[in-house]
């Protein structure tokens, strides 16, 4: 797979961005009003702050950036009228209270969604109009239950909502915060009728949304290539699995987390996201991808032990906290440029103050 020639252009008109990521202070640097900005790795609200309120709501994104996030992290699907809402996935029993809604009952249905059967009710087949009746849950209610007593409380977010919030906590932390959208099963939305890309390239072009402000992430190579060829000028970021490959493409990961497919990453991204255990020693992941130009940004980071490996665990309760810091000590100390986490105020505190 070589897109080269598509990304020559966006590389020339991107050329800041690109040298900047030589440098330690990266674009969409969340730097405050006088120019300065945290040092160290970014912490990125995965979803807001999952570990504290119900993912992609306001009161989690809100969480997130009060505790110490640089970025917030909405993950993209379609209504039906083609308006980009954020949830994890577009199946969205786990996240709202559509079950309880007999008026939308007859909405359940199986999809195959990237190869997989899938049940329940997706945003495809709702307005977002349908989708302002329903109400925000907690995904984890066994792992998390202290969230659940938020449940209920807050509509669906539009992705131009988190971008509108983004910028009112900037103004009101006297920081910037860039949000991180990702583009979720793009394949699958286009074989639909209702592809991402032009939809997120219009909302950042009517944003003005700039480097600083913006950072786009997929696991799929094409959809990223889609949003460059816009040429926006916005760091993109390949987000990497564990195991198998993105859909609808022919390389895996494996492959991908190479030297030479990550210099084929770096011909069109300026960020790659592995998850954490892909960069522990002695895997050599982290100085590969620097050799070729990228930031490292690792996933995801959680404080339960269940989360966690096993040198970090207290107790044998799974769901009881761990020792975090450790591991994000660990991984600072190896050299990532960013973590995405559930608890951006752990994140934030450790690296802010190592002794915390």
């Amino acid at each position: 797979m070589n897109h080269a020639p598509r990304r020559r252009s966006v590389l020339l008109a991107t050329a800041a961005v690109t040298a900047a990521a030589a440098s330690p202070a990266v674009a969409s640097d969340a730097s405050d009003r006088n120019g300065r900005r945290p040092a160290g790795p970014l912490v990125i609200g995965h979803r807001g702050a999952a570990g504290w309120r119900p993912e992609h709501t306001a009161a989690a994104y809100a969480f997130g950036v009060r505790a110490g996030a640089d970025w917030i992290e909405p993950d993209l699907v379609p209504t039906k009228d083609h308006v980009l809402v954020v949830r994890h996935e577009n199946e969205i029993s786990g996240t709202t209270d559509v079950a309880a809604h007999p008026e939308f009952a007859g909405r359940r249905t199986t999809r195959t969604v990237d190869g997989r059967a899938v049940t329940g009710w997706f945003t495809e087949d709702f307005t977002l109009a349908e989708l302002r009746t329903l109400r925000a849950v907690e995904r984890l209610p066994l792992v998390r239950n202290r969230n659940t007593v938020f449940d209920g409380r807050e509509q669906v977010m539009t992705f131009q909502e988190v971008i509108d919030l983004a910028r009112a906590l900037s103004r009101e932390h006297g920081r910037r915060i860039a949000v991180f959208p990702e583009t979720k099963h793009p394949t699958y939305f286009r074989s639909i009728g209702l592809p991402l890309e032009p939809e997120l390239i219009r909302v950042i072009r009517r944003n003005r949304l700039g480097a600083r402000d913006c950072v786009v992430q997929s696991f799929e190579p094409s959809s990223l290539h889609r949003v460059a060829e816009a040429e926006l000028g916005l760091p993109l970021w390949q987000a990497l699995g564990t195991s198998g490959g993105p859909y609808g493409h022919t390389v895996t990961y494996k492959e991908m987390m190479t030297p030479a497919g990550l210099r084929e990453i770096a011909r069109y991204a300026d960020w790659i996201g592995p998850d954490k255990s892909s960069l522990v020693p002695p895997l050599t992941l982290l100085a590969d991808a620097h050799a070729a130009g990228l930031k490292v940004g690792a996933y995801t980071f959680r404080a339960e032990n269940q989360y966690l490996p096993a040198s970090y665990r207290r107790g044998a309760v799974p769901t009881e906290f761990g020792d975090a810091f450790a591991e994000y000590a660990f991984h600072f100390a190896q050299g990532v440029d960013a973590v995405v986490t559930d608890f951006p105020d752990i994140a934030a505190s450790a690296r802010d103050d190592p002794r915390a």
